[in-house]
């Protein structure tokens, strides 16, 4: 009764906007109608996902919230608890089934002496008794849940000192963790080692310090940044129940390994390393463990297909080679390992089903290449190709290799943009209007705001929710003041995100409905500190490169020393033609100006921007002409923010 009488309230209050459009609304008849047929179409469950899932459980947190150092909640091992009984019209069927299994969490017995440590967030914590402590494969995302899952190591199988701690890839999830498993004085010591594969430190800047601002914001509507568990929010990742809060941290490798069949000896464990890269991330290798017969193929194959171009950005990802490198794996270690486990999802257990399990993905990721070429080589565009390409019923009916984080739709444009880039060839496409003016045009062509709405509202009553999300967009950016478009765009965007196997789609649409109704509630994304400081000082430098406004900079002809006291480091910075060049080890012979620092006020000064007087005071000191100093701090931006995404 309260709800209807405040709806009432609101629409004596104002006739152009309603309170009530703007709340999120329940499953619509299209949707719930559209839940039904995917369910009919779902493959046969045999149970094997649920006994892999569960099998070898040994313990989980009594307290299923971890905390920060300050107390304050990064993690709810119960977050998805509530899911219980078939799914709710607001969710697709297929990815209710598949969070349940993503929501169990603990400690996992994989073989005599490995285990994993699934559930505390993204990503899995492989763990390996060495002779001596702990080898550990992807120390989660956070220092904070990967101290808690150690402690629940350790309290389980009891007290073990770290000996190494493996990245198997260059992705924050897989690295972001390990200051809660490892600390530099150990590292230092020899006590641990920090292995990880061949570029791993480059590939790391260039995805979370150099694109670290726009990756991070579209991140946010990736994983669901500020949507709750629930029928009506997020349903998880689609590899993991979501990103946790909390530090992300970094500690530079002391071992690279660059070649397939490399082997080293850690701690009295062999390990042999398959080299995996410009798939799923461009440095990333594959471990064998011939002692336990397991084989851990990173994120080559999890529980779902994965993404060629992930929607929040990276590097296009090569499809030809992840099918290539399955089919090695599947030569090398098929016939030797019993037990398959990856850092998301469950293992597979057995060697037929390992064999299997490795060989439909790699199926899958074949069928998704060849097809794409084949339809682009015979003139489809991207989203022509999309549109019509399915995999075959032999892997549509298995649930790893179906769409709950990379979908076939997706991946398709992926392909294509890997092989010819974003122009599909059609002129009207390659100079068109940028989306404001466009909006503007569109809008009025069909006739006018009032016109669009009620386009898209007899749309949406069919259930044709693409076509009104298409044309109310247009709406949005000609005028992103006009309150019943943006209502009716979130509604829009809401049914799709129901309808989405997808966990990731899902969050998208959610999260485009959420700014759309409250406005952007998204923090500034800013990178790591950690991570940064752990980056070499040239690879940062080309990162504040990309951050020189024109503007500022115009016809400046600067040369500057930077001196970086506590590494004794050199960089020789110019800049000329709004374009700043940074050489380490050089320094200009008679340069405009000189900065003296620890290597920290630099980061200071040039990440954080904190002013220059502020830096001088506690030991920065300034050689030459100050002011060439400040127009060159001047000229560089500051870190990219919480930008809008779904309006202009």
């Amino acid at each position: 009764m309260r709800l209807k009488y405040l709806g009432f309230l609101a629409l004596l209050l104002s006739t152009t906007a309603h309170a009530q459009d703007f709340a999120p609304k329940p499953a619509s008849a299209a949707t719930i109608a559209a839940q039904a047929e995917i369910a009919k179409r779902l493959p046969a469950d045999d149970g094997s996902d649920e006994r892999f899932a569960d099998q070898g459980f040994v313990a989980t947190r009594k307290d299923p919230i971890i905390k920060d150092d300050a107390g304050k909640p990064v993690w709810n091992l119960d977050a998805y608890a509530w899911m219980k009984g078939n799914a709710p019209p607001s969710v697709n069927p297929s990815l209710w089934r598949h969070q349940k299994l993503l929501a169990k969490h603990g400690l996992y017995k994989v073989s005599d002496n490995v285990w994993q440590v699934r559930g505390f967030d993204v990503s899995n914590m492989t763990v390996v008794k060495g002779q001596t402590g702990w080898i550990l494969i992807d120390p989660l995302t956070t220092k904070e849940t990967a101290a808690a899952g150690l402690a629940l190591v350790n309290e389980t199988l009891g007290a073990r000192p770290v000996s190494a701690v493996l990245y198997s890839h260059s992705h924050g999830d897989h690295y972001g963790g390990v200051r809660g498993v490892a600390s530099e004085d150990d590292i230092k010591a020899g006590k641990t080692r920090i292995i990880a594969p061949e570029h791993f430190i480059e590939e790391t800047s260039s995805e979370s310090v150099m694109a670290g601002a726009a990756m991070g914001r579209r991140a946010g509507y990736q994983f669901g940044g500020g949507l709750k568990p629930g029928a009506q929010g997020s349903i998880g990742s689609g590899i993991g129940s979501g990103i946790p809060g909390g530090s992300i941290t970094l500690l530079p490798p002391t071992d690279l390994v660059r070649k397939t069949g490399d082997v080293l000896q850690v701690d009295g464990i062999t390990l042999e390393f398959q080299m995996v890269p410009h798939t799923e991330a461009p440095a990333e290798f594959n471990v064998m463990i011939p002692s336990e017969k397991v084989f851990l193929v990173a994120e080559q194959t999890t529980c779902s297909l994965h993404n060629i171009l992930t929607p929040r950005g990276a590097k296009v990802r090569d499809a030809h080679r992840w099918a290539f490198y399955l089919t090695e794996a599947i030569n090398l270690y098929a016939d030797k390992a019993e037990t398959l486990v990856s850092s998301h999802c469950w293992p597979r257990f057995g060697k037929p089903v390992v064999r299997d399990f490795l060989t439909a993905h790699r199926d899958n990721y074949k069928f998704l290449h060849d097809q794409t070429v084949r339809r682009m080589n015979k003139g489809e565009t991207q989203v022509e190709l999309a549109e019509g390409l399915a995999p075959p019923p032999g892997l549509a009916n298995q649930w790893s290799t179906r769409g709950y984080y990379g979908t076939y739709n997706h991946n398709a444009k992926g392909i294509y943009q890997f092989y010819l880039g974003w122009y599909d060839a059609v002129p009207a496409h390659l100079n068109a209007h940028p989306p404001v003016e466009r909006g503007k045009r569109m809008v009025a062509a069909m006739g006018g705001p009032a016109k669009v709405i009620s386009t898209a509202k007899a749309a949406m009553a069919k259930g044709d929710y693409r076509w009104s999300s298409d044309i109310l967009n247009m709406l949005v950016f000609a005028d992103p003041a006009n309150k019943a478009g943006r209502a009716l765009l979130a509604d829009s965007y809401e049914q799709q995100g129901y309808q989405a196997e997808s966990a990731i789609w899902r969050n998208q649409f959610l999260s485009a409905a959420r700014d759309l109704r409250e406005g952007v509630k998204a923090s500034v994304a800013t990178q790591s500190r950690d991570v940064v400081s752990s980056i070499p000082t040239g690879l940062l430098l080309d990162s504040v490169a990309t951050r020189i406004d024109p503007l500022v900079a115009g016809d400046k002809k600067l040369t500057v020393n930077f001196n970086i006291t506590d590494r004794k480091e050199t960089a020789k910075i110019s800049l000329a033609n709004s374009v700043m060049i940074s050489e380490m080890g050089v320094g200009h012979v008679a340069p405009q100006a000189s900065i003296s620092a620890p290597r920290i006020m630099f980061l200071g000064l040039l990440f954080q921007k904190l002013p220059l007087a502020q830096l001088e005071a506690v030991g920065l000191k300034v050689e030459g002409d100050r002011s060439a100093v400040e127009a060159l701090l001047a000229a560089i931006e500051p870190m990219g923010g919480a930008f809008n995404i779904v309006e202009p």
